[in-house]
């Protein structure tokens, strides 16, 4: 009877060795994705959820044209199995890391490529591809698509990110007539825009706007306007009747305060999130909460009364 029950308490011993080897066993199909935004990183940790492992390199509050990384992060670049980049010449201290990521067979998805880019239409970086496309959601809900085509490539796509990828984009398709929504009451004559930098050309294809000009005349926030520049902005605001410069939040505003002291008119400065989140919590902590965000605060400026 003992030996029976001895026989018993051994293989019950090697059933729960068993299931505990078996729940320790990382899943080994799970892709490792690491993402150069913080924008796009909160887009695929969305879509993948459970379903992989994501690592942003892109700090909070940081600006994507300059940011750097750390040699670790550089290392997670050349072990994973798939980069998501912006693309379009956005991350312009981080090629030479995705060419090095290339070089050892790193899968690269460059999601500009896959959005049917606008260009410049002004300024230094005219007729160049424009980056910023998440400023519009529906372009984001490409960006999303982008992600899923790459991620079935590698062999990464199981189906919890199927299902992620299809609750994000109907999240993405809400927050697209949400804004429409928020938008609709700026009268034709008060769409339009002045900017930081060219920054929103995507939002103003998407919901009707005119871009009159941006303080710094580029793309890129690494630019700097001439006095020539500064002038011909604050002729085209005066003209056009501009109530308000919409400046990045993390950007120093002293540029667009002197702009608005060249026109001799009442212009406000508005703080908008327009190339970073926020710390996770805060009011743009999400790509979704930082759209909602800017939307209110341009439609309170721009239908204000004078």
């Amino acid at each position: 009877m003992n030996r029976v029950r001895g026989a018993l308490l051994a293989s019950a011993q090697i059933v729960l060795l068993a299931a505990a080897g078996t729940a320790c066993t990382p899943n080994d199909s799970a892709p490792t994705i690491v993402v150069t935004t913080n924008i796009l990183g909160d887009v695929v940790e969305n879509v993948v959820g459970d379903g992989g492992e994501v690592l942003t390199l892109m700090e909070p509050n940081a600006d994507p044209h300059s940011f750097g990384i750390s040699a670790r992060q550089a290392g997670a670049m050349e072990s994973a199995d798939l980069i998501v980049a912006n693309g379009l010449g956005l991350e312009e201290g981080l090629q030479a890391h995705l060419e090095n990521a290339r070089a050892e067979g790193v899968p690269v998805l460059e999601v500009g490529e896959h959005i049917d880019p606008l260009q410049y239409g002004e300024g230094e970086s005219a007729g160049q591809p424009d980056p910023h496309f998440w400023t519009d959601p529906a372009r984001m809900i490409a960006a999303v698509d982008a992600v899923v085509d790459a991620l079935e490539e590698t062999g990464g796509l199981g189906e919890e990110i199927r299902a992620g990828a299809e609750a994000y984009r109907a999240q993405l398709e809400d927050l697209d007539a949400e804004i429409t929504t928020t938008l609709e009451d700026i009268p034709p004559e008060r769409r339009k825009l002045v900017t930081n930098h060219h920054v929103f050309g995507y939002l103003a294809d998407r919901y009707g706007f005119e871009v009159i000009g941006a303080v710094l005349p580029s793309g890129t926030t690494l630019a700097s306007p001439s006095a020539a520049d500064l002038r011909d902005l604050s002729e085209a605001i005066t003209e056009a009747g501009v109530p308000a410069i919409f400046a990045d939040s993390s950007q120093p505003q002293r540029l667009a305060e002197v702009l608005a002291e060249e026109t001799g008119l009442d212009v406000e400065i508005v703080p908008l999130y327009s190339e970073s989140l926020t710390e996770p919590g805060d009011e743009a902590g999400t790509y979704i909460d930082m759209q909602r965000v800017n939307a209110t605060r341009m439609a309170e400026a721009l239908t204000r009364n004078p």
